[in-house]
């Protein structure tokens, strides 16, 4: 069947940002998004949509929608050198890989379409689509949320706030047929990958905003690692952990300090404005042994 672009930007919703929709929560109880604000996501500096419940535990990891909008802002071009080419997609044969990759993929595929890539959409699409279906997920959309993803992709900060819908649907899916292991693997992926995308541009770019952005990761670090732990048992965990672990070491020295302000709403004009403040403290050979470092372990997990 011939694949037409607007069917394929369309279609991006169904699968983008898969792993921004495993760590995102929120919305009202009804699910009706549509005319929801989303400035309070764009202004949280941390990234953070929301807090994700896995086995009773909390924990609070950002979006990698949020690194990649912010990479953009900064005026970055587009670097198609720093995603996970869509021809390894067929090496990953490990359901423990499939879930990593797809986190890769889905802020690969979240950074493609932010930056109206359509031609390599069409192939992020399809790695995602690929993986999803080989690990039993891709049932995790209900109609109805695909139908409001596909009213509202042709606006960037509305699919921000949709992506907390895709959530409810995808967590519940997966909580119901225990699925955590999958979850946890798909959100550390996409963890990576953005901030993978992260150090690669502040590198060269030298913006301060980025550079807060890897900072704010400490925190955020310490999720991750606790979010697998309970698999550790098992070789391949055992080894991302550790890599994890090794990481965090290096951000030991890292000075990040999060202060909670509550939030101030326009009701008439539907503006949210985040007042809570971050403060970062890191050094230029920090970043850079955290570039050689996350590299090392986005290497072991793309091949």
């Amino acid at each position: 069947m011939r694949l037409r672009y607007p069917r394929l930007l369309k279609s991006v919703a169904l699968v983008s940002f898969f792993a921004a929709i495993l760590t995102s929560c929120g919305g009202d109880d009804n699910g009706e998004t549509d005319n929801v604000d989303s400035t309070a996501v764009g202004k949280d500096t941390t990234g953070a949509i929301g807090p994700i419940s896995v086995n009773g535990e909390i924990f609070s990891i950002p979006s990698p929608i949020q690194t990649a909008f912010l990479i953009k802002e900064v005026g970055t071009n587009y670097t198609k050198d720093i995603l996970n080419p869509t021809s390894n997609t067929a090496s990953y044969t490990t359901s423990f890989r499939k879930a990593l990759n797809l986190g890769v993929y889905g802020a690969d595929l979240g950074y493609v379409t932010i930056y109206d890539q359509t031609q390599d959409a069409i192939g992020y699409l399809n790695s995602v689509k690929k993986l999803a279906d080989e690990l039993g997920v891709s049932g995790a959309f209900d109609v109805k949320t695909i139908e409001r993803f596909q009213k509202n992709i042709g606006n960037k900060d509305s699919l921000l706030v949709l992506v907390s819908v895709a959530y409810r649907a995808s967590d519940a899916y997966l909580k119901n047929n225990e699925r955590n292991d999958v979850s946890s693997l798909v959100l550390t992926g996409g963890w990576i990958e953005s901030l993978y995308f992260a150090v690669s541009t502040a590198k060269t770019s030298k913006n301060q905003d980025l550079i807060r952005r890897i900072g704010e990761q400490k925190s955020s670090l310490t999720s991750v690692i606790k979010l697998l732990t309970p698999y550790y048992s098992q070789p391949e965990y055992a080894e991302l952990i550790d890599e994890l672990m090794a990481l965090s070491t290096i951000f030991e020295n890292v000075q990040f300090s999060y202060t909670y302000e509550k939030p101030t709403t326009d009701v008439k004009n539907k503006i949210t404005t985040i007042t809570s403040k971050t403060q970062v403290t890191i050094t230029p050979e920090q970043i850079e042994s955290i570039s050689k470092k996350i590299q090392s372990i986005r290497n072991l997990i793309v091949g």
